[in-house]
């Protein structure tokens, strides 16, 4: 009986606060604090607004708690701490955020010797980003006042809550003109400038790591909310850095001279792949990029083209003799290469595709059958080429000379590169080692996709007129051979990569009779009985209507009277189409045809059974 239950629902917070003597500690071993705290409970956040309290808490989440504690509760008091402080009730922001002491107290903690502990970091950022999203002058105030606060939050870029705490800096400010100014302090203390050196040989892996994820992100921020903003609203001061020539210079030249590293090698070609985005990246973004020609989101500045000019030589000599690192295992086999092709190969691709595309099909892409990564930039390069708006839609190359270089390298791309050619060989050689038991070449995929390319614009694109002359020109038993691929191997390809892949009606179970009629209804039966639950009525006799149910599902010897009864069924609802059809027919009768009605069937009887 209900009386028998207590249904009171006072919090035992509320009994502990009852007691003078009640501490901090207390309340925040009850499961329920941080409920009662974000439900505005006056009376705890009273407490926790006290002032010896808020300084318990900030020591909470900047100070190492005790080494002698069991693993799993040392940082329970810690958390609990960082949430009730970032929990989002205007009393805790008003009282960390107006309070001086307490803001010195948080700041001390950037003040440790690296490195800082993560958990302990993450607090720390989570408590400042809550600050400058609630109380956002009064910290810019405060941190600005700080000289040495960027250098501090640099000194720690290894650990990630760092990172995030710049970038909060950057994103998160309102109103926009409070945003600009935070921007143009961050500039003045040449914060682009000073990650942009962390990226160097000599410097810890991870900081360069997170100092070129903090560049990166910047820049797709900064374009992000360019484009969300009206024109006249002022440039991003660290975007505009990032994109001078004198910035990427820096960068190339911490990459190139002097001893090279793999990590500042790759930290950096990062870098300056965001800067070539002409959108945000994924990998069916890049291809509807290239699908779509030059009409793209973003223009990259001629500066940072600029810059990179140079050092191409470079890349292409990087490509050729990269720095040695230890073998590692793939899924397939033992490669002894180099590790570093997975990362360095996919990036250097975009960067040089108009100018060594030539080596990238002669010899890399062949040669790595196994690194997907590259194969997949080898293929933009190929769309890059073939998808480039045709000489009608763009002006003539006496005032765009980029038309006459473009032509020059779709002749690039079949003459010197031997694009069919290759395809054609690639092909055969994998025919040949997979008819002698062996394993199929990782990049066929891909390959496959680049012939469709090179297909699909013969057919219709940009470049079909130049194309076809190209082929035209081959050797008579190449075009032969290309002609016989496309028209046969090319095409099954594509059959079974289409059709045969979503096919089931050729899979049979395990079981030791393969030639026994399964029980279960086949696709067909399932498509129909999809298209009778459309079309019926939902009334009550609804369920006896339906073309099977679960009976159909029963063992071997009833799957006759299943049939039956299903074949009763698609009479009655025959009938039944009939039956409404005349009803809509019937112009004389001033009836309401969705009156419900007494419909009885003979068959109908049948299907009843079934559920009995």
């Amino acid at each position: 009986m209900f009386w028998k239950f207590d249904l009171h629902t006072t919090s035992h917070i509320d009994q502990l606060l009852d007691r003078e003597d009640v501490t901090l500690r207390e309340l925040m071993e009850e499961d329920d604090v941080l409920q009662e705290c974000k439900a505005q409970n006056r009376r705890l956040l009273l407490f926790l607004a006290q002032d010896h309290c808020m300084q318990e808490l900030v020591t909470l989440i900047t100070t190492e708690p005790p080494a002698d504690l069991e693993e799993r509760s040392r940082f329970k008091f810690p958390n609990i701490a960082c949430e009730l402080l970032t929990s989002d009730v205007s009393i805790v922001n008003d009282k960390l955020g107006g309070d001086e002491s307490l803001l010195e107290m948080l700041y001390r903690f950037l003040e440790q010797e690296p490195p800082l502990n993560p958990l302990l970091a993450s607090f720390f950022s989570k408590t400042i980003g809550n600050l400058i999203a609630r109380k956002t002058e009064q910290l810019i105030t405060f941190l600005k006042k700080k000289e040495g606060f960027i250098g501090l939050v640099l000194k720690h870029i290894d650990a990630s809550a760092m990172m995030d705490l710049l970038l909060r800096l950057i994103s998160c400010v309102e109103p926009a003109p409070l945003r600009q100014e935070v921007l143009h302090w961050l500039n003045e203390e040449k914060l682009v400038q000073r990650l942009t050196e962390l990226i160097h040989t000599g410097k810890d892996e991870e900081r360069q790591s997170n100092a070129s994820q903090t560049l990166c992100d910047i820049i797709r921020l900064s374009r992000d909310q360019a484009n969300q903003m009206q024109e006249n609203v002022e440039a991003d001061p660290l975007l505009a850095v990032l994109e001078s020539q004198e910035s990427v210079a820096s960068l190339l030249k911490n990459m190139f001279e002097g001893e090279r590293s793999e990590a500042s090698i790759v930290n950096g070609t990062q870098v300056l792949l965001t800067l070539l985005e002409t959108r945000r990246s994924g990998l069916e973004g890049l291809m509807d990029l290239y699908s779509q020609g030059y009409e793209r989101s973003y223009t990259v500045n001629s500066s940072i083209l600029n810059a990179i000019e140079p050092h191409l030589k470079d890349f292409q000599q990087l490509l050729l003799d990269p720095p040695k690192v230890k073998p590692y295992f793939n899924a397939n086999q033992l490669v002894s290469k180099h590790k570093h092709k997975d990362i360095l190969n996919c990036d250097l691709c975009v960067l040089t595709h108009l100018v060594y595309i030539s080596l990238f099909l002669q010899d890399l892409f062949f040669k790595y059958s196994w690194n997907n990564f590259l194969h997949f930039q080898v293929e933009l390069c190929v769309a890059a080429i073939l998808n480039h708006p045709s000489s009608e839609d763009r002006p003539s190359p006496e005032s765009n000379p980029q038309t006459s270089i473009h032509n020059a390298l779709v002749a690039h791309l079949f003459q010197k590169c031997r694009l069919v050619q290759r395809i054609l060989d690639a092909w055969e050689e994998n025919d040949k080692i997979q008819s002698e038991g062996g394993t199929r070449r990782g990049n066929m995929g891909h390959l496959t996709r680049i012939a469709n390319m090179v297909v699909q614009n013969l057919e219709k694109g940009p470049v079909q007129a130049q194309i076809t002359d190209l082929i035209k020109e081959l050797p008579e038993d190449c075009i032969g051979r290309w002609e016989s691929f496309v028209d046969e191997t090319l095409r099954e390809t594509n059959r079974k990569n289409t059709v045969e892949l979503v096919s089931t009606h050729n899979i049979h179970s395990s079981s030791e009779d393969d030639d026994m009629e399964s029980p279960f209804p086949n696709d067909l039966s399932l498509q129909q009985a999809f298209s009778d639950y459309q079309i019926q009525q939902m009334t009550a006799n609804f369920v006896d209507q339906f073309g099977f149910n679960d009976e159909e599902f029963s063992e071997h010897d009833e799957n006759i009277k299943c049939l039956v009864a299903t074949q009763a069924n698609a009479a009655a609802f025959e009938a039944c189409c009939k039956e409404r059809i005349r009803q809509f027919d019937d112009a004389e009768e001033e009836e309401d045809i969705w009156e419900e009605k007494e419909i009885n069937y003979a068959t109908q009887a049948k299907s009843r059974t079934r559920f009995t």
